[in-house]
């Protein structure tokens, strides 16, 4: 099944190429193979086998909406802007349609536009409201034009500043970069406000003529030199406070990261304006009748509330003193009881479905459970479309077992749905009908369950992973485990993975039994391996493709035990021998996969955790498992998930907050 070449031949003058043309084109090609000659008769392939195109060994299938379908996956590139990623995708589909057979058509099952858009804009639109209702807070404070002026146009500039030092910085304009800038808002104008402010008290204070630029300018100057100090250590006090967020690692370093850079890029932004443009603005700006603080009637009507409050306040100082001492006293026992969340769940607006079943299930049958839960999904109001994979497709990137779905739940938008239907409630009514035999429901989403199975291989939001050198213990433990999770409140989608339960064929090669046959025990191995199992022999071109030719034992000769004890293993005489009389074969029961961690073999329980904190259920199932299951000797447990992420932040804090505090009172003392 090649082609050779054989130089070249001199024909009237020129060379031609001589080439042996061998390569297999058809079927026939195949089933004319010549095997052999008995008696000068030529035995083909024909003669003792079936020649037809088939497919490989299949591990994964997809549905939608309940109907077999094709799809597949765009893994962007580390860095690359996911927005413009999806959006060229998205262009290529549209250029591919054309060319698609009749009645075929790509349709994208899960994008994350719509996503990214309702988030940004819910973000921006934050964002503008929130300028608008700075710039009214100052026109009802300062009661003077000019002067919101001078506090108001910093702000923007703060803010294009901000995306300058995004732009150098690589940082795109994302959801959480976005609300750096939004939660600086607030307090980008104050600097502004109490320089102006103190610039329009002296102004007013010293009856300086408006017209008098000197001295006007003489006077701004006086005012900024005094608050000029103070304001810049504030400012940095309020930049240092975020200095641990940049000490977190891992996924929340990369989330929350862009947030503290564009956040103190505006504060340090309006730092700097406020000590050099603002000064500036008010020398030109602040001019006309200065109103004084008692002629604005939203002051006088704040400064009627306050002087009674400070009064009592001072002349009671000890009942003031003490009454602080107590609500911080009970603020730190109020602390205690704070539940703990490793980051706030972030509502993806699809969910992803990964029931799991039985480790033994054939592609067939998997694809059938997976076709049947999604057609019960799609029969909901509330959801647009549900397509489910069922195993996995030939890479590396997907080591997803058959008895592992996942099913991607697009949902409609919230106002399509049913009234008073909530997510929570959603998500039980599909847990409720979609109870099977033998299957094991659990829920999350689909970026949260990607960035877990990335960042600590659990896909849930907790995982207890037990240790030991030996695989039954191990189960047995882990299943220990599971029921007394099962019993702590909060506790939902709880699964012990399953380590055995697979189903083996064993042949157990009788070494002596093939000795007496002058049978090698090689040859009978590798009659197990290319005859019951499968070998590519060779490869057809077609085009540019290339397709393997494979060879196999009929169906019928390798189903089952009996059926692999009649296969003929030739002899030295050459009388072929049944595989029965060479090995013992058995069905056993053995390992559905084998998970090593650190040098031990590793079980793992998978649970979500539903109504309350991951922080306060650990902490008490930590306590359960304590009580109720007795570790073998040389094994122990951990937890990982969204928890182990929890700890590692918290850690990490508990040595840089401790720090940056010391930090900010030794500012404190110097200003």
């Amino acid at each position: 099944n090649n082609n050779v070449g054989g130089n070249v031949v001199e024909q009237a003058g020129t060379w031609a190429v001589v080439r042996g043309v061998g390569l297999i084109e058809s079927i026939a090609d195949v089933e004319n193979v010549v095997i052999g000659a008995p008696n000068g008769v030529p035995l083909y392939v024909r003669n003792v086998a079936e020649v037809k195109l088939g497919n490989a060994f299949r591990t994964g299938a997809l549905d939608k909406n309940g109907k077999e379908a094709v799809g597949g996956v765009v893994i962007a590139r580390y860095g690359v802007n996911t927005l413009e990623v999806i959006d060229a995708v998205k262009q290529k589909i549209a250029d591919l349609q054309s060319g698609l057979p009749q009645g075929a058509r790509l349709v994208p099952f899960y994008d994350r536009t719509q996503l990214i858009n309702r988030a940004t804009g819910t973000l921006k639109r934050a964002l503008i409201e929130e300028l608008l209702l700075v710039t009214l807070a100052h026109i009802i404070f300062l009661f003077h034009f000019r002067s919101i002026l001078i506090v108001t146009i910093p702000l923007p500039l703060a803010v294009l500043i901000s995306f300058l030092f995004m732009k150098y910085m690589g940082i795109s304009s994302n959801l959480m970069s976005l609300a750096g800038i939004a939660i600086a808002i607030g307090v980008l104008v104050d600097a502004g406000i109490v320089v102006t402010e103190n610039a329009f008290r002296f102004l007013e204070k010293n009856n300086v003529d408006p017209k008098d630029r000197a001295r006007v300018w003489q006077t701004v100057l006086e005012s900024t030199t005094l608050v000029g100090r103070p304001v810049f250590f504030s400012m940095a006090i309020i930049i240092l406070a975020f200095i641990p967020v940049f000490a977190l690692t891992g996924q929340e370093g990369k989330l929350f990261h862009p947030l503290a850079f564009t956040k103190t890029f505006a504060m340090a932004a309006a730092t700097i304006i406020a000590v050099t443009l603002v000064p500036v603005l008010c020398t030109f700006l602040l001019g006309g009748k200065f109103h004084s603080e008692q002629s604005n009637p939203v002051m006088r009507f704040l400064q009627a509330l306050y002087r009674p409050a400070l009064g009592f306040a001072l002349n009671h100082r000890a009942v003031t003193i003490s009454v602080a001492a107590l609500l911080f006293a009970g603020a730190l026992v109020l602390a205690t009881g704070i539940g703990k969340e490793f980051m706030p769940p972030l509502n993806e607006g699809d969910l992803m479905y990964m029931p799991v079943t039985d480790p033994a299930i054939s592609i067939d049958e998997a694809l059938k459970i997976t076709s049947k839960q999604d057609a019960i999904l799609k029969s909901f109001p509330e959801v647009e479309w549900a397509v489910g994979k069922s195993g996995r497709a030939e890479t590396s990137t997907d080591p997803a077992p058959v008895n592992m779905n996942e099913t991607i739940v697009h949902l409609k938008a919230p106002e399509q749905w049913r009234l008073g239907m909530t997510r929570e409630k959603l998500i039980a009514e599909m847990d409720e009908k979609l109870r099977m035999p033998g299957v094991t429901n659990i829920w999350t989403q689909p970026i949260i369950n990607r960035i877990d199975m990335l960042t600590t291989g659990i896909r849930s939001q907790v995982g207890i992973k037990v240790f030991g050198n030996d695989l039954k213990a191990l189960e047995e433990t882990s299943r220990r485990i599971a029921e007394v999770v099962k019993t702590v409140p909060g506790a939902v989608d709880v699964y012990p993975e399953q380590i055995s339960g697979a189903p083996y064929v064993d042949i157990k090669i009788n070494r002596t039994a093939a000795a007496r046959y002058g049978i090698d025990v090689g040859m009978i191995q590798d009659t197990i391996e290319k005859g019951i199992g499968e070998t590519n022999l060779s490869v057809t071109i077609e085009g540019r493709r290339r397709f393997p030719v494979r060879v196999r034992y009929a169906p019928q000769f390798r189903d089952g035990p009996q059926a692999l004890g009649q296969i003929p293993i030739s002899s030295s005489t050459g009388a072929p021998i049944p595989l029965a009389q060479l090995a013992e074969i058995r069905t056993v029961e053995g390992p559905t996969m084998i998970s090593s961690e650190n040098g031990l073999l590793r079980g793992t329980v998978l649970l979500n955790v539903r109504g309350r904190d991951v922080g306060s259920f650990v902490d008490q199932a930590k306590e359960a498992i304590a009580r109720q299951v007795q570790l073998p000797t040389g094994y122990y447990v951990s937890w990982s998930g969204q928890y182990e992420n929890q700890q590692r932040a918290r850690q990490r804090l508990m040595i840089v907050i401790p720090i940056v505090l010391v930090v900010i009172f030794g500012l404190l003392y110097i200003t």
